[in-house]
């Protein structure tokens, strides 16, 4: 193969399409990579594949990436239980089975040139170059970051560029960048960018409360280990139970929210999402770990879970405290073992029953209601308890 090939992380969308002529012209062999993490459809996998040909690339590769992002990103993020700054269920963490993928077929190639279509304000930037540099010596070249010295319209600068030379655009790329993968849609650009309320075209799966369902949805989960392994009963691979989890509550408008957040160069990035599948397991995973786990492991997991996201979102997905973080993670899950059952009527998820042999019930008393101890021990337990508390009170009063 030629020295000027160079393996592109391609989705279709504006971005990426852009990045296929401006590194053809200046002299590359364009190899395309979309790794199908799960968020489209066999029509969309089959416009992506034809609009590579339509810009010209010299090979294609549709990668599956439904089993690696989840046992690589979906396990451990649901058994740290938290979102980033407390909301953001880390949609775009798929950038790193992306990486995976082009650097494979990089290989293939017998190339070290890596392209992507990430911009120079936002974060998908570092975790790209992050994680190739963290994977080997490789020339990245990011063509939306180049134009961006000269233009500062980017978005109407790349649609021009394609159209001039007669490619299309789809309409709804022209205000809005989306992303999909089995975890969620993220939505930016237009008005989101700019501090007002979303129109109709940001939208993804999730319907409007117009279009919710009558019916109240029931579904129950089964965990192993904190692992979800079965859906209403019926064991299926991981990455087949979210996806199941997406079809059945985005109707109801399920994971949708609007999130700001301190993104990692600085600025404030603001973001529709939807996360119908994830939040939904969230919710069952949290509700069986609340039940299962003891007061000590509840109130420190989750300074574990923030460093855990933290580092996810900002880039260090390869970095050796990730590892080590993870192993605290799968150690508090040998007995987050059982069935929940969740229940929605429309945008909130509940979990409504909780069953496990390991859950934290005491033999002889129940909370509020009956105890299977005296009165003597309960206000001895109170007097040392607080004791620091009353004394300081009594001195100081």
């Amino acid at each position: 193969m030629s020295q000027k090939d160079i393996v592109l992380a391609f989705s279709g969308g504006l971005d990426t399409s852009f990045c296929i002529p401006y590194l053809k012209e200046r002299g590359w062999a364009v190899h395309t990579v979309f790794a199908d993490t799960g968020g489209v459809d066999a029509e969309e996998r089959a416009y992506i594949e034809a609009r590579a040909a339509e810009l010209g690339v010299a090979s294609h590769r549709t990668v599956d990436g439904g089993p690696a992002i989840w046992d690589g990103f979906v396990k451990p993020f649901v058994w740290a239980g938290e979102g980033y700054q407390g909301q953001y269920p880390l949609l775009v963490s798929d950038r790193y089975l992306i990486v995976d993928a082009a650097i494979a077929r990089a290989k293939e190639l017998g190339t070290r040139a890596i392209a992507h279509g990430c911009t120079g304000m936002g974060n998908d930037q570092v975790r790209f170059d992050l994680a190739v540099k963290a994977l080997g010596d490789y020339q990245i070249v990011a063509p939306i970051r180049e134009i961006q010295k000269e233009h500062t319209q980017t978005r109407a600068y790349e649609q021009a560029y394609l159209e001039e030379r007669g490619f299309e655009v789809r309409a709804k790329q022209k205000s809005y960048t989306i992303n999909e993968n089995l975890l969620g849609v993220t939505l930016s650009g237009g008005e989101i960018d700019h501090w007002k309320a979303p129109g109709e075209g940001a939208r993804g799966w999730c319907k409007p409360r117009a279009e919710w369902p009558s019916e109240k949805l029931t579904v129950t989960l089964g965990f192993e280990k904190g692992e979800a392994v079965s859906l209403n009963g019926e064991k299926l691979p991981g990455a087949a139970i979210l996806a199941k989890l997406n079809a059945l509550f985005a109707p109801y408008g399920v994971g949708r929210g609007m999130y700001t957040g301190d993104t990692t160069i600085g600025l404030k990035g603001r973001i529709v999402y939807e996360a119908p599948g994830l939040i939904s397991l969230l919710a069952a995973h949290r509700a069986l770990e609340e039940a299962v786990l003891t007061k000590q492991q509840n109130r420190f997991k989750p300074e574990v879970a923030r460093k855990w996201v933290e580092v996810v979102y900002e880039g260090f997905f390869h970095d050796p405290v990730k590892t080590d973080l993870e192993a605290f993670l799968a150690s508090s899950q040998s007995q987050v073992n059982g069935e929940v059952v969740l229940e929605t009527s429309g945008a909130q998820v509940t979990a409504v029953e909780i069953r496990s042999p390991h859950i934290l019930n005491a033999k002889g008393a129940t909370y509020a209601q009956s105890a299977d101890w005296g009165v003597e021990e309960a206000e001895g337990f109170i007097k040392l308890f607080g004791m620091s508390s009353t004394l300081w009170a009594e001195i100081n009063r």
